[in-house]
């Protein structure tokens, strides 16, 4: 194992790791020590300081390794574009409406019937970065995106299960109510019924950020692939 992977290890371990801690156990103390602003200062400044790291680990590990298993072909990219594209559409519609998001009237929200992306699983962000995750393994199976993309997965799926507890002691009755009529698995025959919003800003955000891989990742993805 290389110094470079090793590096990318620590970083990504020190990414998620950073995250649960303050976004948990340490959040009380250091709110009370820094207050809210402060703390959501050294919040962002320490999670900034890990995902730099996580670049510049990753960039030094390069990207001549051969695949742990069969990838970077059509199939496998084809599959990874639809996760992706299914990535955006959660993501997209899960930026409005939503109770888990620190934002004025959370509680309202949080007694309202689910409509949306909120029909397929509560936490549509977290599932979105989850499934985004996922495609980057599928579609480029090396040791550095299997790190990374795996660090991302547990820090989605598993900070959503830790957002649930956090949520229900800030919120309570409101919290659980939310929590009965929805699910933290997504119930993906209701993908089809989220609405126009998430379809289209989903699919504008897939064409975006695809297309952004060429000039930042040197390669197609997506459409472009075979456009």
């Amino acid at each position: 194992m290389s110094d470079a992977l090793i590096s990318l290890i620590a970083a990504s371990i020190a990414f998620v790791g950073s995250h649960f801690a303050m976004s948990h156990p340490l959040r009380a103390g250091m709110v009370r020590v820094l207050g809210e602003g402060g703390f959501m200062g050294v919040y962002s400044l320490v999670s900034a300081a890990c995902m730099a790291w996580m670049y510049f680990a990753f960039k030094a590990v390069g990207a001549g390794a051969p695949p742990l298993w069969p990838g970077f072909d059509d199939v496998s990219w084809a599959i990874a574009s639809l996760l992706t594209l299914v990535a955006m559409i959660l993501f997209a519609g899960s930026l409005v409406g939503n109770p888990a998001l620190p934002a004025p009237g959370a509680e309202k929200a949080a007694r309202a019937e689910p409509a949306g992306v909120f029909k397929v699983t509560r936490h549509p962000m977290m599932w979105g970065f989850g499934l985004w995750a996922i495609s980057h393994i599928v579609a480029a199976p090396t040791a550095r995106t299997l790190v990374v993309a795996g660090a991302i997965l547990v820090l989605a799926l598993v900070g959503a299960r830790l957002q649930d507890r956090k949520k229900e002691a800030l919120m309570g009755e409101a919290w659980q109510e939310w929590e009965s009529r929805t699910s933290y698995w997504p119930r993906w025959a209701s993908l089809p019924t989220v609405g126009i919003f998430p379809l289209v800003g989903g699919i504008a955000l897939w064409l975006g950020i695809s297309w952004a891989h060429i000039p930042l990742g040197g390669w197609e993805a997506g459409i472009w692939r075979w456009l």
